[in-house]
């Protein structure tokens, strides 16, 4: 019988792998504790309220004021992260974090929490984008899509240590407690990146240059004006805010308050939030690596479901069953996957010395959507409801103001799409309908 005989990679390669993966687990590790931090307002949401004795608009001002501050950031970090890499970025970031969970142990006031909230806005807007920069650094182009997914879900389990330890000790030992554990567990992540992580392996060259004001102003243009760069950022802007707006601060008052769910069904509704991107993100990833051309049908599939998920549950008479719930969970898990295909246009259609600045156009997107999203619908609950509770009724009139962020951007990623391959088809690249695409082959094989 004869077949194919694998050879073993040299040990070397091996070792080159190993420490590949390591770099790149202990830089999403840093992720992890960065969503962990960004998503603890969420699930603290209640007891804040009594904390600061304040209401839902407030509230939702926190969770707008971090997002603000995440989003501005985005553009200069991605300079930044050109400029110095992703270690040092990554320690700053974890140390902004730290402080600013350090802050939110202890005051009771409204302006100290938002102190706090901007610092650790600060630390998560650097954390993404310079743990993104690993990825094309240490592996090859092929696995680049897949692992860039990867990154983002895995991060995501973040969520799952808000959802359910943090409650935990919030219904336990108290606030102090638990917002004091979430700055001891980023520093130890800080000093794990000090001592593991590096730029780019030992026998890359890594070239970094001083930018003048106005060559940073360059670069930032000419990612603009670059349609790809646009193009992400409005499937990213368009696919990204609703699982967000749900996992940082409204869906859990919306299970909770809306739905008269008990608090530890609306937990474990976030952790298979968290569950289904984590199983969807490889399958986007595959899809992306696979069909480039189609990235933005895929997003716009994506969105549509999401809109359609969301039509059922807040038209369902009386509020929906559980398992009505549960498909919504499982959906909107899939809008930051669907979100990540933006920065495969980033990483296309720019030279690898604007990645990062490119990268923070990009992930500026879908953060703008989700802050405009959050500020409105806890405008909309505080008009609807006053100072009592918000129902389901408050809750689906509030919701519903999703519809339009997602009108705007699909129109932006349908116009910025012409564009795009108006560009492409000046370089001799046909973008063939999609029958005649996925009818000539099976979907999942290149």
């Amino acid at each position: 019988m004869t077949g194919a005989v694998s050879t073993p990679a040299p040990p070397r390669l091996r070792r080159t792998r190993a420490r590949a993966y390591l770099v790149w687990g202990v830089g999403v590790l840093a992720y992890v504790v960065a969503v962990f931090n960004r998503t603890s307002l969420g699930v603290a949401g209640p007891t804040a309220l009594e904390r600061f004795s304040t209401g839902t608009a407030v509230l939702s001002v926190f969770a707008v004021v971090q997002l603000v501050v995440y989003a501005a950031m985005q553009v200069p970090v991605g300079v930044l992260v050109d400029r110095f890499g992703t270690k040092r970025l990554l320690v700053a970031g974890a140390v902004a974090m730290v402080a600013g969970q350090s802050v939110l142990a202890v005051v009771t006031d409204v302006p100290g929490a938002f102190v706090g909230r901007v610092l650790v806005g600060l630390g998560d807007a650097v954390t993404f984008i310079s743990v993104l920069r690993l990825v094309p650094a240490w592996f090859a182009a092929r696995q680049v899509p897949v692992l860039t997914q990867l990154t983002g879900l895995l991060g995501q389990l973040g969520q799952v240590l808000s959802a359910i330890p943090l409650a935990a000790v919030l219904a336990g030992p108290g606030w102090s407690v638990a917002f004091g554990g979430a700055a001891a567990v980023g520093a130890l992540v800080a000093v794990l990146v000090l001592a593991v992580l590096r730029d780019a392996p030992p026998d890359a060259v890594v070239v970094r240059r001083r930018r003048s004001a106005s060559e940073v102003r360059g670069d930032l243009a000419g990612a603009w004006r670059e349609p790809g760069t646009r193009l992400g950022f409005w499937c990213h802007f368009t696919s990204q805010f609703s699982g967000m707006v749900f996992a940082l601060l409204w869906g859990y008052p919306f299970l909770t308050q809306g739905l008269d769910l008990a608090p530890v069904t609306a937990g474990s509704l976030l952790t298979l939030l968290v569950a289904g991107g984590v199983a969807a993100g490889p399958v986007v990833g595959r899809l992306t690596a696979l069909h480039p051309l189609r990235r933005s049908s895929l997003v716009l599939g994506i969105v549509t479901t999401t809109a359609v998920a969301w039509a059922v549950v807040l038209a369902w008479p009386g509020g929906p069953p559980l398992l009505v719930v549960a498909l919504l969970v499982l959906v909107l898990s899939v809008n930051g996957p669907g979100s990540m295909v933006g920065f495969d246009f980033a990483r296309t259609e720019n030279p690898p010395d604007r990645l990062g600045t490119a990268t923070g156009v990009v992930n500026t997107g879908g953060f703008t959507a989700s802050l405009l999203t959050i500020l409105g619908i806890g405008v909309a609950l505080d008009l609807l409801a006053g100072a009592a509770t918000p129902d389901l009724g408050d809750f689906r009139a509030a919701l519903a103001l999703q519809y339009f962020v997602w009108g705007a951007g699909v129109v932006m990623v349908l116009r910025t799409r012409r564009v795009a391959r108006r560009e492409l088809a000046a370089r001799g690249v046909d973008v063939l309908p999609l029958r005649q695409v996925w009818g000539s082959r099976p979907l999942w094989r290149a």
